[in-house]
């Protein structure tokens, strides 16, 4: 992927990001299984925070509900597979490389700090999430990560070794290519 490309990308527009968020958040809701909540008249930031809270609420009454999780985590998996794959098409997406610029792009835009180098290790130095998350709420939720990130590349498998929500400075995570989509591992 060029970098002009990803310059040009970097400079989204509010409205931009506010309806990648959008369609995040509809992607989620159907993992879920439950209804959308109305974001009409809400800027980015406040979809942000709603975001937030719905995710939190929604993986906290599933870890709470005692039921096996996995259906729910393949659901994850695969709704953000599908939201990185148009992307991860369109760009031509083909390296570790391309997959940690178009993810640092796309983090952005939920305000968070993702650092990833070519050889797939990843560092998140701040995530908005994690004073909404638990550690419990962030390991199901980041099978959405996993998901993401695959998405971009067509195939991969992410796995974090550390997490802010469970009191660490930073997040770790290494994300490696693989030859066909991995299941929800993280």
């Amino acid at each position: 992927m060029g970098s002009l490309l990803l310059r040009l990308l970097g400079n989204l527009p509010a409205p931009v990001k506010r309806q990648a968020l959008v369609q995040l958040f509809r992607s989620t809701t159907a993992a879920f299984q439950c209804n959308m909540v109305r974001l009409s008249g809400l800027s980015r930031d406040q979809c942000l925070q709603e975001y937030a809270r719905f995710t939190a609420d929604q993986a906290g009454q599933a870890l709470r509900s005692g039921s096996d999780l996995s259906d729910l985590r393949e659901r994850l998996y695969w709704n953000a597979y599908r939201l990185g794959r148009t992307p991860g098409r369109l760009l031509g997406i083909r390296s570790v490389d391309d997959v940690m610029a178009l993810g640092r792009l796309l983090y952005s835009i939920l305000d968070i700090e993702f650092d990833g180098s070519g050889n797939g290790e990843i560092t998140i130095s701040r995530c908005y999430f994690s004073s909404f998350y638990s550690p419990e709420v962030c390991r199901l939720i980041s099978a959405m990560d996993s998901g993401l990130l695959a998405g971009l590349a067509g195939a991969g498998d992410l796995v974090f070794t550390q997490r802010i929500t469970e009191g660490q400075p930073c997040c770790r995570g290494h994300f490696t290519l693989a030859a066909s989509p991995s299941s929800a591992r993280s």
